[in-house]
C-alpha cells in the first residue's frame, strides 16, 4: 500500500482516533473531509500533546545544562550581542520571579506588550506565560487610540513597554513596566528585575490545557480587529507541530533570521515559541530593513529565512549591485499572505539553490495548517502553500449551498485542529459566525485541493470583486501585475460602478524612472485574462500599504481612491 492510499487518523471525532481509506488527496468522499497524509505512520507520535502549561513546554525542550551553557539562542542583528540557552531560562525565570513576587501579577491577569523584535522579547513573553498569566501583544506602530481600545477589550492589568513608546499608554491608566530604564528615568525595568531578582518558586496550580494563553488582535484587514483567545493547548499544539516541520526540514546547525514582528502570530509561534524549542540560534532585527536583511545574511551566515512574500519579491528584484554574499541562503520559506506562482517562479530562477516553502495559516489556527515538508514538492506545485500538516483536517465548502466541495473545485476552506482558536474575546456573534457548532473553523479564504492534497489559495472571499455576476479574485491580477519588469509592486481593489456593480482599479508601485502609463498597465493585464477580469482603472502610489504581516491593507486604499474622486467633483 503506498503512502497516499495509506490509513490517517481523523480529528472528526475527537479525541478518539479512527482509521479509513483515503484517495491521495486525502480526501473522503464519504465525509467530504481533507485528512493529512504527512508522516503517516507516526502521527499518533506527533500529536501527544503533554499535559503542561507554555512556559512550562518550552522550558522542558530547552538543550540539557552542559549544552545550555553554550548553544546560541539570540543573536542581535545590530549589536551582536549573543543569548545562550542558559542566559535565556536564567532571564525568564527571573523575570517571572519579579512579576509575580515583586509586582503581583497572578495567573490569570493580562498583561499588555507592546515593543518591537528584541532579545528581550522571548524572555517577556516566556516569562508572562509562566506566571500563568495571559499574553497580549500589540504593534509599536499602533496610534494611541488603538492601543488604548486594546487595553480596554483585553482587560490588561499591566503593560510591559518600550520607553519611546510609553505615552501611549497614559490614557489607559494602566501600570506599565519599560523594558529598559532611561539614564533620566526613576522607573522600574524589565532588565532591573532581571538582573536582581533571585528565581523563586511560583504560586499552584499551574495553568491547565483550557486556559487561555494568549490574546492576539487579529489584523483587521476585512472587518474590526478582534481578539483571538488562544489557550495553552493551542500553543503547545502548535509547537509540536513546528518543532516536528523544523526536525524534518532543518538542523540545529541552522542560522534563521527573525525581522517578522514577533507581536504576530507569525512571529510568536515560530520564533518566541517554535524555534527556541527546537534548539536553533536565531539572529533577531529590532524591524524589517532591506539592506540590513541583506547585511545580516552576509554577516551571520543566515541559512534560513522565514518570510513574507513583499520580501521574497524583493529578493526576485535585487539587482545585487550592493555584492551581498547571499551564498549561505539555503531556506526561504513564505507565510501570512499568498505567494504567487510568478513570483514562485522568478524566486526559484535567481536563487535555484535555496528551497522556496509556501504555508498558510491564521490567527484563528494558531498561525499553522498547511506546509512543504519536500523542497521537490513545492517545486512541482508551484502557488500551492502545501499539504495539510498532522492534526489538521480541511473542508471546502461551496459558500452559497454548503455542500462540501471534492479536489479541484474552489470554496470556502475550514479547518479543524487542536490548533484552532477558543472564540473571540467577548465577541459571542463574531465566533458563533466562525466556529461551526461542530468544531470548524471558517476562514473565509476561496481555495481548493488538488488531486495530490495540495492547497490552493484563490483570495479572501470578501475581497473578491463582483464584475457583472463574475467573481475576480485581486490576487490573480496581482500576480500578473508583478511579473511586469517595471512593476515593483501593486494591488488590486474593488470600485464601486453602476452598470457592473463593481470593476478592478489597480495601484501601481513604478520601478525609479519608469515612465509607465495606466493605459500600459490596462493593456498588459488584458493580454493575460479573460474580459470581465481586466484591470479597468489603474493609480500610481509610492507604497503599497501593508500590516506589520505584509498584507496588503485594501481598506486603505480603497479610501484613497473614494477621495481621489471626491477631489475631481
Amino acid at each position: 500500500m503506498s503512502r497516499d492510499e495509506g490509513w490517517i487518523a481523523t480529528t472528526e471525532v475527537e479525541p478518539k482516533i479512527h482509521r479509513q481509506p483515503l484517495d491521495r488527496s486525502g480526501f473522503d468522499s464519504r465525509t467530504g473531509i481533507y485528512h493529512s497524509l504527512d508522516q503517516l505512520g507516526e502521527l499518533d507520535k506527533i500529536l501527544t500533546i503533554p499535559k503542561l502549561d507554555t512556559a512550562t513546554f518550552v522550558l522542558s525542550k530547552f538543550p540539557p545544562p552542559d549544552l545550555a551553557e553554550t548553544r546560541v539562542a539570540l543573536i542581535d542583528s545590530v549589536t551582536n550581542r549573543r543569548v545562550t540557552y542558559m542566559q535565556l531560562q536564567r532571564s525568564i525565570r527571573s523575570l517571572a520571579t519579579g512579576l509575580c513576587h515583586g509586582l503581583g501579577v497572578r495567573k490569570g491577569d493580562v498583561v499588555f506588550v507592546l515593543s518591537p523584535n528584541s532579545l528581550l522579547y522571548p524572555t517577556i513573553c516566556l516569562a508572562v506565560l509562566s506566571v500563568g498569566a495571559i499574553l497580549t501583544t500589540a504593534n509599536p506602530l499602533n496610534t494611541e487610540s488603538e492601543i488604548a481600545k486594546q487595553v480596554r477589550d483585553s482587560g490588561a492589568k499591566l503593560a510591559i513597554v518600550v520607553p519611546e513608546e510609553v505615552h501611549k499608554l497614559l490614557s489607559t491608566g494602566v501600570p506599565t513596566l519599560l523594558t529598559s530604564r532611561p539614564s533620566d528615568d526613576s522607573s522600574l525595568s524589565v532588565e532591573e528585575l532581571i538582573d536582581g531578582c533571585e528565581p523563586l518558586e511560583l504560586p499552584q496550580p499551574r495553568p491547565t490545557q483550557s486556559d487561555t494563553a494568549a490574546i492576539l488582535y487579529s489584523s483587521g484587514t476585512t472587518g474590526t480587529s478582534k481578539g483571538v483567545i488562544l489557550t495553552h493547548a493551542n500553543l503547545i499544539s502548535i509547537m509540536t507541530l513546528l518543532k516536528w516541520s523544523v526536525d524534518e526540514t532543518s538542523s540545529q546547525n541552522d542560522i534563521f533570521l527573525c525581522f517578522i514582528p514577533m507581536f504576530h502570530i507569525y512571529g510568536l509561534a515560530f520564533f518566541v515559541l517554535g524555534l527556541v524549542c527546537a534548539g536553533t540560534t536565531t539572529v533577531l532585527m529590532p524591524k524589517f530593513d532591506f539592506q540590513a536583511m541583506l547585511d545580516a545574511i552576509q554577516t551571520h551566515r543566515v541559512s534560513n529565512i522565514p518570510a513574507v512574500p513583499p520580501v521574497i519579491l524583493g529578493l526576485v528584484k535585487y539587482t545585487g549591485k550592493g555584492g551581498h554574499d547571499l551564498s549561505s541562503l539555503r531556506k526561504v520559506g513564505s507565510g501570512a499572505a499568498p505567494l504567487s506562482k510568478e513570483v514562485d517562479e522568478g524566486f526559484r530562477k535567481k536563487f535555484p539553490w535555496v528551497e522556496l516553502r509556501q504555508g498558510y495559516g491564521l490567527t484563528e489556527s494558531s498561525g499553522a495548517a498547511t506546509f512543504f515538508v519536500s523542497d521537490e514538492a513545492a517545486k512541482t506545485h508551484l502557488g500551492s502553500c502545501g499539504r495539510l500538516i498532522p492534526s489538521f483536517c480541511a473542508r471546502v465548502v461551496d459558500f452559497e449551498t454548503g455542500v462540501a466541495l471534492p479536489p479541484c473545485q474552489k470554496g470556502e476552506l475550514w479547518l479543524k485542529s487542536p490548533a484552532v482558536m477558543k472564540g473571540y474575546l467577548g465577541n459571542e456573534e463574531a465566533t458563533a459566525a466562525t466556529i461551526d457548532t461542530n468544531g470548524w473553523l471558517r476562514t473565509g479564504d476561496l481555495g481548493y485541493f488538488d488531486e495530490d492534497g495540495f492547497l490552493y489559495i484563490v483570495d479572501r472571499i470578501k475581497e473578491l470583486i463582483k464584475h457583472n455576476g463574475y467573481q475576480v479574485a485581486p490576487a490573480e491580477l496581482e500576480a500578473i501585475l508583478l511579473s511586469h519588469q517595471h512593476i515593483l509592486d501593486a494591488a488590486v481593489i474593488p470600485i464601486e460602478d453602476v452598470e457592473a456593480g463593481q470593476i478592478p482599479m489597480a495601484y501601481v508601485v513604478r520601478a525609479a524612472g519608469c515612465e509607465l502609463t495606466a493605459d500600459q498597465v490596462i493593456q498588459f493585464v488584458a493580454s493575460q485574462v479573460a474580459p470581465y477580469k481586466k484591470v479597468r482603472r489603474v493609480g500610481f502610489i509610492d507604497a503599497i500599504p501593508r500590516s506589520a504581516a505584509g498584507k496588503i491593507l485594501r481598506k486603505q486604499l480603497v479610501s484613497l481612491s473614494q477621495q481621489q474622486v471626491l477631489s475631481k467633483l
